[in-house]
């Protein structure tokens, strides 16, 4: 069965050394949270994650969920388990608003500890997770009765929650949506229609499911500026607030899917069905979009966390696994093999998950520490800068890192040769879960067309320019550092290229908008490379100090070896990416419809 530890120390790295979790606790918000307390968080968060979810991970991609003849799902055996003790344990409300009954913690804790569980059981991380992003919704567009109403029994992890987004003619083109919305003249509404791919759609492990759902008023424009947001409970609340009349809102169907069989992916029916409007008629997509924009967060969290836990299990077996010699000569020469980790194509596998996950990681928590301070500094320049940051890195942690933790969860299975093929040694579930990242909430080519038609241009641009200008000033403050210069020298390469491939996007991207759809991925990529080039570089820095200063801890060298992999084996992926962007839509859109 496969392994996971949770990478306590690399995460105690990051938020305490290099991306200054500290900062954090001088706000009103995070006055009594100190780095023993965040220390100790990870901890157990890392207990729950090893010896609960863990064990169950294997149990779920067997199993899978149950449908029923009456339309009720059940879980994989020990997930309602896990849940409640999820729940007993405070960590569904680990981050969120004490006004509501939730901790208050920084979301950069949050984001270590959905790592950790996403890591060691994607399929189950997935319910609380949904849950998080509907409470952010209903905080942002909710009236006070309706936060009042389910946020306290949401946040406690009671009632969890739901986005229904997508329907059987439409994925992403939301404005063909057919799902209905008749007012019954109270202020309720009879929602009828149907919705698929809805994740946690029905299971057993909750008292009620509050369900986000993107429906048409009678009479509404057409297309995206027509659309409402409702929350339509699996249970109608009583007058105490409590689960009573069953709301006729029912699954389907389980999809029968590659991977994440331990959460129920639902077709979801709604036959006139109670719901209540969140914020304003026709402008439900602005509060979706908060749940969205938490979800392509998640999204690329899933992926680092199938990256991390495939790499500790190849990593495992290439020390174990005996197979040829040594290039150089025999290694264990009282053995008939030596281990397969000698081979240099191995150490490439290993050594590209090794880097991407370690910046990847920082990346992600970088992004988080922006968030919460966003919410709490009460500083409006930071605030803005820190939005910005948000919108313009939210397409790159969901599209490429998804991308890249695809190529380098398959290296991890392809360590172990046929045995990776072999479901008993669990990397095959890790592709197949990891598999959904790059297609949900905006397949990975939606989420780059974001960026460069939507997030670049964004305030004339203001994002990519005050990220430069960090950037040019963090390299200015290290220039003189020799012995990491070759950290600077690629940070500062990387960014030259990226304003090359910038610059030649607006120069064509107006005379042709298929100039810009056609580079959009490669884009996405080199602003991926260039972020995780600022976080290596970042790494380095006190990696380098601590090294400096007589450490004897070898984590530190260690770092410096992985960053130096990742600048000069992975970087130069930038060139590529660039002449491709450079050679326009021309060889891209040239054959005709019909040859293919």
């Amino acid at each position: 069965m496969p392994s996971y530890k949770a990478p306590v120390r690399d995460m105690q790295f990051l938020l305490h050394e290099v991306l200054g979790f500290e900062d954090l606790t001088k706000y009103d918000a995070f006055s009594e949270v100190d780095a023993d307390l965040a220390d100790a968080v990870l901890e157990q968060a890392s207990k729950f994650a090893e010896e609960v979810l863990t064990p169950l991970n294997v149990v779920g991609d067997h199993e899978g969920c149950t449908r029923h003849a009456d339309g009720s799902v059940t879980t994989p055996t020990g997930f309602k388990d896990a849940y409640k003790q999820m729940t007993e344990n405070g960590w569904t409300s680990l981050s969120m608003d004490p006004e509501y009954g939730g901790q208050g913690m920084p979301g950069m804790l949050q984001i270590a500890a959905s790592e950790m569980w996403t890591s060691s059981n994607m399929a189950f991380a997935m319910y609380p997770g949904l849950t998080g992003g509907a409470i952010k919704a209903i905080q942002v567009g909710g009236t006070p009765e309706q936060k009042q109403t389910y946020l306290p029994k949401m946040m406690s992890g009671e009632w969890t929650g739901t986005m229904n987004l997508t329907e059987p003619h439409c994925g992403t083109d939301l404005g063909m949506l057919k799902t209905k919305a008749v007012p019954n003249g109270d202020g309720t509404y009879k929602i009828s229609g149907q919705k698929i791919f809805i994740s946690a759609g029905e299971h057993d492990m909750a008292d009620n499911i509050v369900h986000l759902v993107l429906a048409r008023i009678e009479g509404a424009p057409a297309g995206t500026k027509g659309i409402s947001l409702f929350i339509v409970p699996k249970f109608k609340l009583d007058e105490n607030g409590n689960p009573g009349e069953r709301n006729p809102v029912s699954c389907g169907s389980i999809e029968e899917k590659m991977g994440i069989h331990g959460n129920s992916t639902c077709v979801m029916n709604y036959d006139e069905a109670e719901g209540y409007l969140i914020g304003d008629e026709n402008k439900g997509l602005r509060v979706m979009f908060v749940m969205m924009n938490e979800a392509r967060i998640g999204v690329g969290l899933q992926g680092l966390g199938q990256s991390e836990v495939a790499y500790q299990n190849a990593a495992i077996y290439a020390k174990d696994r005996i197979q040829g010699r040594a290039l150089t000569g025999p290694q264990n020469a009282d053995k008939q093999a030596d281990p397969i980790i000698v081979h240099p194509d191995v150490r490439r596998m290993l050594m590209e998950t090794k880097a991407f996950n370690e910046a990847g990681r920082a990346l992600l928590y970088w992004a988080s520490k922006h968030e919460d301070m966003e919410k709490h500094s009460g500083d409006e320049k930071l605030a803005e800068k820190c939005d910005d940051y948000l919108g313009l890195l939210t397409p790159v942690v969901k599209g490429y890192l998804t991308d890249m933790s695809m190529k380098t969860t398959i290296d991890c299975q392809q360590i172990f040769g046929g045995h990776g093929f072999v479901e008993e040694w669990g990397m095959s579930q890790f592709v197949r879960d990891n598999r959904i990242a790059l297609i949900y909430e905006g397949a990975n080519g939606i989420q780059a067309l974001d960026l460069v038609g939507r997030k670049l241009a964004r305030n004339g641009g203001r994002a990519l320019m005050t990220l430069n200008q960090e950037i040019a000033a963090f390299l200015a403050e290290n220039k003189d550092n020799e012995s990491i210069s070759e950290f600077m020298d690629g940070l500062g390469g990387a960014q030259k290229k990226l304003t090359e491939a910038t610059m030649w996007l607006m120069q064509n991207g107006m005379s042709d908008p298929n100039n810009a759809g056609a580079g959009s991925v490669d884009y996405m990529h080199m602003l991926g490379l260039a972020t995780l080039a600022y976080m290596w570089a970042k790494m380095a820095v006190v990696a380098q100090a601590k090294i400096d200063e007589g450490s004897n801890d070898q984590f530190y060298p260690n770092k410096i070896i992985t960053g130096r992999y990742f600048m000069l084996r992975m970087l130069p992926m930038l060139d590529s990416h660039l002449a491709k962007i450079k050679t326009g839509a021309e060889p891209v859109m040239a054959l005709e419809a019909a040859a293919f």
